[in-house]
């Protein structure tokens, strides 16, 4: 019998990932060692993680840069992506998950190709402006949701023609349909689906999607020449 709802959306991801995707055991220990010191569980699931690190591998990225580091478990798929002669800068505000995923990196053994900048995203990305940074061949967005559009901004001055952009995140649970909202995230959502849709630089779509995380959703655009 088929169960519908997130019951089965769950299920469904369980079977999937039972299918398609081994997580390598120090994924599962970055997750265990997420919960372990408190964190909140909205990393990426595997399936996610797995289509983030197929994106890499699929366009050649060499050069990643994530928004919203939490306990690296998604940064783990990209180091594991871009290979021991790519890199991963990854950007987290809170010092605690900061610390905690420096450890996963470390007992994952690729802290060598990831670099994390502490502090507020927008600012380290502005910094890395500023620095004249090589533009990154993949970027992905999954910070504070209020900023999606500033961090979209400093993303584009951070990438060349081909670069790739992932947002998560961006449904709310339907949310995002409402234009009237108060909600900070779904304002924010809206604010860079705005973006991506107007800027003459980009291509772009978004995706529903449902799983083992509920209804969500996520956009996904290309840096024009």
């Amino acid at each position: 019998m088929t169960t519908t709802g997130e019951q089965g959306w769950a299920a469904v991801d369980d079977y999937l990932v039972a299918e398609l995707v081994t997580e390598a055991p120090a994924l599962v220990a970055a997750r265990d060692a997420g919960r372990a010191a408190g964190l909140p569980a909205i990393e990426v699931s595997p399936t996610q993680g797995r289509f983030l690190a197929l994106l890499c591998r699929m366009t050649g990225a060499r050069r990643v840069l994530e928004f919203g580091t939490l306990a690296g478990y998604s940064t783990l798929w990209f180091a594991d992506a871009v290979g021991p002669d790519g890199h991963v800068t990854t950007l987290e505000l809170d010092p605690h998950h900061a610390e905690v995923a420096r450890g996963n990196f470390a007992r994952a053994g690729v802290a060598d190709r990831v670099r994390l900048l502490e502090g507020p995203a927008a600012e380290s990305a502005a910094r890395l402006v500023a620095d004249a940074e090589p533009p990154f061949d993949l970027v992905f967005i999954d910070a504070d949701k209020p900023g999606n559009a500033r961090y979209l901004e400093l993303a584009l001055e951070l990438s060349r023609p081909g670069t790739v952009v992932v947002v998560d995140n961006v449904v709310r649970r339907g949310a995002v349909a409402d234009a009237g909202s108060d909600d900070p995230a779904v304002r924010g959502s809206r604010a860079v689906l705005h973006a991506l849709g107007t800027h003459p630089r980009l291509d772009a779509t978004a995706l529903q999607t449902v799983g083992a995380k509920g209804w969500d959703g996520f956009a996904l655009a290309l840096v024009r020449g």
